[in-house]
This record gives structure tokens, C-alpha cells and sequence, in this order.
């Protein structure tokens, strides 16, 4: 893998809900040494079985906002009034390790990444119906209801973004797991083989 290629960055986006997280999990479980997560921040609090510095960073508001003051963000945002943003820090220490980095972050997220004119694979997971997205934000039960509206509201945006010219590479429907994650292995193929070939070379 050439530099150029350690400094790929693999984002997911779409709706709360669509499967970001799950399609995130396989790949971490299939290629452990190839590809690293990178934690994001966030102002909102833990979610029951979310651990700091594995799901995310949780910090409070005022540290968000001292870190955006000093220009510590990639990118970020406030969604669902709470704030997420990516840390140069936290992709750089997945990038110096020679992995792909995957980060999960929101549309404004995605555009911002786009006009830094970063090296990135964006993909969009978008759930096969806002019915079927809300059926699984309540199976969750990790929302109050005026949460839940707000996160259905927004995801009709969200999966509206899907039109914008040049944003996403990659646009895929998440309505069965494994064949939504095999669309997404298929795609990453290349850099992942490129990896086994950079393993083979220092053998």
C-alpha cells in the first residue's frame, strides 16, 4: 500500500438507524488488521452498553466547543441537538497504524470532508422505507418519542441527499444485513487486497 493509499478514509453516513453501526461491526470483525475506526466526540450522553473512547468520545459541551476553537476538528456538526465531530487526532492514529481509516459521520459531515478535497470513500446506508426505520428505532428503545420523531424528520432529508451530484461514491439499501455488507465489501475490495499485498511484501 503507497502512501497515498494508507491515507484513504472510508466514510458511512445516513439515517440513525439504517445500519451504519452493524455494517461497521463486520468489517472490524472480518479484517481486524486492515482497517481501524475512528472515534468521534460527541456532546450527547451514552446510550446503555456505549463505553468512552470505543462507541465515542462523550465530552461536554463546553469541551466540544474548546476544541472546535482550537481547530481540532476534521469536521463536525450539531445533529439532533447534540454535537459529533472527527478529530485529526483520532484518524491520524488509525492512518499511522497503515489502515484504512472508516469513519461514521452525517451528511454535513460528508460535505465538509468533500471541500477539504480529502482522499475518501463515502458511502450512503439508506433503510428501505422510513417505516422500516422507524420500526427499528423503536425496537432500540433508546429514544423518547419527540427523539424519535426528530430522528425520522431529519432522516427524510438525509436520505434525500442521496440526488446531490459528486457527494456519495457508493449509495446502498440496508434491507438485509449481509447482502448490504457484501455490497460494501465487494466495493472496498481493491484497498483491502492492497493491504494483503503490502503484508506479502514485508514477509
Amino acid at each position: 500500500m503507497t502512501e497515498s493509499d494508507k491515507s484513504v478514509l472510508v466514510v458511512f453516513s445516513g439515517p440513525s438507524g439504517a445500519g451504519k453501526s452493524s455494517i461497521i461491526q463486520k468489517l472490524n470483525k472480518d479484517y481486524p488488521d486492515r482497517i481501524g475506526f475512528s472515534v468521534s466526540h460527541t456532546t450527547r450522553p451514552p446510550r446503555p452498553g456505549e463505553q468512552n473512547g470505543v462507541e465515542y468520545y462523550f465530552v461536554s459541551e463546553e469541551k466540544f466547543k474548546k476544541m472546535i476553537e482550537n481547530s481540532e476538528f476534521i469536521e463536525y456538526a450539531n445533529v439532533h441537538g447534540n454535537y459529533y465531530g472527527t478529530s485529526f487526532q483520532a484518524v491520524e492514529s488509525v492512518l499511522n497504524r497503515g489502515r484504512l481509516c472508516v469513519l461514521d459521520v452525517d451528511v454535513q459531515g460528508c460535505r465538509s470532508i468533500r471541500r477539504r478535497n480529502m482522499k475518501a470513500i463515502i458511502i450512503f446506508v439508506s433503510p428501505p422505507s422510513l417505516s422500516e426505520l422507524e420500526s427499528r428505532l423503536r425496537s432500540r428503545q433508546t429514544e423518547s418519542e419527540a427523539d424519535l420523531r426528530k430522528r425520522l424528520e431529519d432522516a427524510q432529508g438525509e436520505m434525500k441527499t442521496c440526488e446531490e451530484q459528486n457527494l456519495y461514491d457508493l449509495v446502498i439499501v440496508n434491507d438485509y444485513l449481509d447482502r448490504a455488507y457484501k455490497e460494501v465489501k465487494d466495493y472496498l475490495a481493491e484497498y483491502l487486497e492492497k493491504r494483503d499485498q503490502k503484508v506479502l511484501q514485508s514477509l
